[in-house]
């Protein structure tokens, strides 16, 4: 009976989302496959162009960087608010997730700021000596990471720190009352206990990357296109849906093969 209620009480919800995202997807992506010469046409002319290769081959390659990156800052920061005390612990929390709060065009704006030619930051490297003229740091793959990072790391955080806080101080006393270090008992107790919220937070760090558009169009413009700028202007400025369609089952297979690897990794999936 509470299995059929579940199942009843999520159907209005799953119906729209098959209706109005995988349905229409789905038909896109078919479609493209049923046109042209052949039902690989598409996908053989997407990966004969040299230049959508090295877009695809540079999403993965700030996708994993931003992940990587994500992975270690959100990792120790997870576990300073997980060992603070209660009251200190909620407020690094909402300090957290504050960026959050905040649009995804606003913040990487607040880059753009921060980075330009005339921006905070050139201004600070010039009055310590550091440089000595301002020089433009946007429409680099360093400007694209430092900002992707900054948009996905809070999501890092809140997967780490559930996770990090259930672990028992007894198993930890316990280790050090074995003769652990602290270093040993960080990679001996912790870490393991903390693989399967680093497999879900590294998900969801890489999909946002790989599938970001708002971020790498004003951060990285032509020079540093990614898939989701691509997929954009096929889609909504040269009306190729065709091409576009291609590009979406691109990024699906490739995120649902980082997700099934994970999924692999994780010694906590069913």
């Amino acid at each position: 009976m509470s299995r059929a209620a579940g199942w009843l009480l999520s159907a209005p919800a799953s119906l729209m989302v098959a209706l109005c995202l995988v349905a229409p997807v789905a038909a896109t992506i078919a479609a493209s496959f049923a046109a042209g010469a052949g039902p690989f046409a598409a996908c053989e002319a997407f990966f004969a162009s040299g230049f959508r290769r090295t877009v695809l081959w540079r999403t993965l390659e700030i996708a994993l960087v931003t992940t990587a990156i994500s992975l270690l800052v959100g990792f120790v920061t997870a576990y300073v608010v997980s060992r603070a005390p209660p009251r200190w612990r909620s407020i690094l929390i909402i300090a957290a997730v504050f960026p959050l709060l905040t649009g995804v065009v606003v913040r990487s704006f607040a880059w753009l700021i921060i980075l330009g030619r005339n921006g905070i930051l050139n201004d600070l490297l010039v009055w310590l000596g550091v440089a000595g003229a301002p020089f433009s740091m946007v429409y680099t793959k360093g400007s694209v990471i430092v900002a992707m990072v900054y948009l996905f790391v809070p999501l890092m955080i809140l997967t780490l720190v559930g996770v990090l806080e259930n672990i028992p101080d007894d198993v930890l006393q316990a280790a050090a009352s074995l003769g652990a270090t602290p270093f040993a008992t960080f990679w001996q107790v912790i870490f393991p206990l903390a693989v399967p919220g680093l497999i879900v937070g590294s998900v969801l760090v890489f999909t946002g990357s790989f599938t970001s558009n708002a971020t790498p169009a004003l951060l990285g413009g032509e020079r540093q296109m990614m898939m989701g700028t691509l997929l954009h202007q096929r889609a909504m400025v040269a009306f190729d849906w065709e091409g576009a369609a291609i590009m979406v089952a691109v990024t699906l297979a490739v995120v649902l093969g980082m997700t099934r690897i994970a999924r692999r990794l994780n010694p906590m999936a069913t």
